[in-house]
Order: structure tokens, then sequence, then C-alpha cells
């Protein structure tokens, strides 16, 4: 069958592999869409990663392997004794791998293993194929009235969900998102959904920002040509903002997110960072600002993400951009997210086109 592979930086190839097999616990689907995430493009431009170059802890396996961590199919075979799934189901994958061993797991921390991993980037192979088979604990039936499409956007929506979770957020709160890429987007959206009050995004590209405001948002800033801390002030009655998601990872934007965080506010970390950045510490101390991280997303988050697009509270297809077929991928897809990013917020590969 052809799949999409990963054979190092810029060097990503359409290549025929054998179908894999469906064995005891196991589940083998038809993957219909896979969203392109800024993590494939990070491999893409300078891998690997997060794509082991030794065999994975858990998985065993190193590169080349075939991408795709965000998407949904449907059920082709179920393998002995899965019961909560069936041929001809349509689902979505729960990419992440974890070891249950470690003290994050024994602590009910998952999303944080000390050897997390994903399918599609460090084993069980990846959505980017014909067929594709993993433990039957990574698939979750979707809803009659959710799109395959839809489907496949709840892995970047359960980050948003799980951030927010995580943040002191309340009703009636003042934020802001830094970064209107899809996880920007998706924040504003569950943003929007549990009742924030203003919902302000700094964001780079006049399109995203415009793409931003029909989501939700209903402040924009372009970090260029506005001081984004006195625009935040503007808004907030010079309190500044309740709660900041940074989902940019940029050293400027990170210094203009503190400065304009009100006091005892907290800034929510939820971009990969590509270089580390100097961080101003004394202006979180003296302001008493929290700084905190959000890795991923717990199965509850996950979970929640999918019962919302059953219920029509989130509804994500005009985050779709661009759909493409499994042999356009690197071209009409992954050096366009690299060349064209204005353009773009998801990307979809329809496998079976």
């Amino acid at each position: 069958m052809e799949a999409v592979r990963f054979h190092g930086p810029r060097d990503i190839q359409v290549e025929t592999i054998d179908e894999p097999i469906c064995g005891k616990g196991q589940v083998k689907i038809r993957p219909a869409f896979v969203g392109l995430c800024g993590s494939d493009i990070h491999e893409y431009t300078g891998g690997p990663v997060l794509i082991p170059q030794e065999p994975h802890n858990i998985t065993g396996r190193s590169y080349p392997v075939t991408l795709g961590h965000e998407f949904s199919g449907i059920v082709e075979e179920v393998g002995e004794g899965v019961t909560h799934v069936s041929p001809g189901q349509r689902v979505v994958v729960r990419p992440t791998i974890f070891d249950r061993q470690c003290t994050a797991c024994k602590r009910g921390y998952e999303y944080c293993c000390e050897n997390i991993g994903f399918i599609g980037l460090s084993g069980y192979g990846g959505g980017l194929a014909k067929y594709h088979v993993a433990p039957a604990e990574h698939f979750y039936p979707i809803p009659d009235n959710v799109s395959l499409e839809a489907a496949a956007l709840t892995e970047p929506l359960a980050v948003a969900w799980h951030a927010v979770n995580l943040s002191p957020f309340k009703m009636g709160d003042n934020v802001m998102v830094v970064g209107g890429g899809p996880v920007g987007i998706g924040i504003v959206q569950v943003l929007k959904l549990q009742g924030a009050k203003n919902i302000m995004v700094s964001e780079l590209y006049e399109k995203r920002r415009k793409f931003a405001i029909e989501y939700g948002a209903t402040h924009t800033f372009d970090p260029d040509q506005e001081d984004v801390t006195q625009r935040v002030m503007e808004v907030t009655d010079s309190i500044g903002a309740d709660v900041i998601f940074d989902a940019a990872g940029v050293e400027k934007a990170l210094n203009g997110a503190i400065s304009a965080c009100r006091t005892h506010g907290t800034i929510v970390n939820v971009a990969v960072w590509e270089k580390k950045p100097a961080i101003p510490v004394n202006d979180l101390m003296y302001n008493e600002v929290n700084y905190t991280g959000s890795a991923l997303y717990d199965e509850g988050s996950f979970e929640a993400v999918i019962k919302a697009l059953g219920y029509g509270q989130l509804k994500p297809e005009k985050m779709i951009t661009s759909k493409i077929k499994l042999n356009e991928t690197v071209e009409k897809g992954f050096e366009t997210l690299v060349n064209d990013r204005e353009d773009h917020c998801k990307i979809l590969i329809d496998v079976q086109a």
C-alpha cells in the first residue's frame, strides 16, 4: 500500500510498504482525513525531533516512519477481544502513546509520560496510508452527525480544551491568545464556548486575525504594528488579561504577554519552542504572574471534544482551508505550510481520494 514516510529533514516520500495485519486486541482502519500539524512541519524542516532516531522505548521503532497523527477513519477489522468498535464504524484516533510505568503515569498524568510517544511519529505507523493498525484503546467512535473531516480536528481541539481546563480561567474573564494558528484558533473556540468576556488574539498575519474574529475573538492585534500591551490595557480598563495562552512560542511575543498580564494573572504555554527564550523573570516575580505549561491533553479532554462536536458546540469545519490527495502531501501540504502559512489554518489529506 502507499504511505507517506519520513526519512529525514526535507525528505518525505510517498512509497509502497506492506499492508499491516490486525492482531489480537488491535483495530485496523481505513484512514479518511489526516490533518497536518505544526509538529509535522517541525519534523520536515528540522527533524527528527519527536521522531526517534533510536528505537522508541515503548514502540521499539525508529525512522523511517509513516506520518499522520491527527486523523479519522472507518473500521475495517477488529482483533480478538475488541468490543467497543466494530467494522464499518467511524472513529477518531487518539495518538498518544504512554508506558503506564513512569512516575507521571502512575500519578495519573499519562500525557506527561517520561517516554511519551505518538502514533504517526513514534510508532504503529500513522494515518497517511491506506490502512492503519494500532491497539484498540486508541480508537473512539464519533457521533453520526460529526463529519470525518471535523473528527480529524479532534486532536488539536483536545490540546486547546486541556489548556483551558488546566488554567484558572473562569466565565467572564478577559483572555488573550498569542498566535492564531490551529491550536490558537481552537483555544478561541473553547473560550467562547466557556463564556470568556473579551477574547483578544495577537497574530502577525491579517488573514489569521480575520479568522480569529470569525471564530469568536472580540479583538485582534498586529504585534508588528501595535503595542499589544497598550491595546490589552485599553480593552481591560488598565487591569490586564486574566489568563494568556501562548500558542506561538516566540520570545518577543512572550515578553509582550508578560507585560499584558494582570497582577496574579496566569500565562499558559501551549507552544513547542524551537529555541530557548530569555524570560524576564523579575517581571513575573514582581507582579506574581503564574507561568505554566500545558502538555498535550488528558483523555477526558479528548472525549469532551468529541461530545462537543456531537452537540454542535464546536464547529471547526471552517478551520479546514485546503483538502489534498495523499500523493500531494509534500508539495501541496508540507511545502505550502512552510512557505504560505498566512493563507492556511488546517490542511487535510484525503487519504482515500
